[in-house]
């Protein structure tokens, strides 16, 4: 098991005469551990990119697999019209090929245009996400205010309350 920050900032040394400098050994030490967990941040954020470099390998090895399937399909529909009408066979291959090249420019297409509407949507919920924080915190802001105290400091006297009633019930 590879060392940890903690396992060097713990690890002790036993004592003898005419030994190492303890505060040179701790300050190597401290920079040894500063050293080696900048180490684990940055590998760790190489396996991040690595994993995501993967998921979109896999996507684009999809995308690859269905575009294969998509030719064959059209391959096998094409050698079907030969065996069936030779003479017809130049001009269904013409058109199947000019089909199956516009329906993979629409895929194309349609696939970039849902990957900018995702990017779309995900710069948009980062906003309503930051926006929504900001009214949560200036709500919560609000009710830290040091007014709504204030309001508690005021003293009514229920007596003036009443005489005051009673004279506006005779005028």
């Amino acid at each position: 098991m590879p060392l940890t920050p903690m396992d060097i900032h713990n690890q002790e040394f036993s004592k003898v005469f005419r030994g190492y400098d303890e505060d040179e050994v701790n300050e190597f030490l401290d920079q040894i551990i500063k050293d080696y967990e900048l180490v684990l941040r940055e590998k760790k954020e190489i396996e991040q990119k690595l994993e995501e470099t993967y998921e979109r390998l896999g996507h684009y090895t999809n995308i690859e697999g269905t575009l294969n399937k998509s030719i064959l399909v059209a391959q096998e529909a094409a050698e079907e019209v030969k065996r069936n009408a030779q003479k017809e066979a130049k001009l269904i291959i013409k058109e199947a090929e000019k089909n199956a090249d516009r329906i993979v420019n629409d895929s194309l297409l349609k696939a970039r245009k849902i990957a900018v509407e995702i990017e779309e949507l995900k710069k948009q919920s980062k906003v309503f996400r930051m926006r929504f924080k900001m009214l949560v915190e200036a709500q919560l802001d609000l009710l830290d205010n040091e007014d709504w105290d204030h309001l508690l400091e005021y003293e009514v006297d229920a007596t003036e309350i009443e005489i005051n009633d009673g004279m506006k019930e005779e005028n």
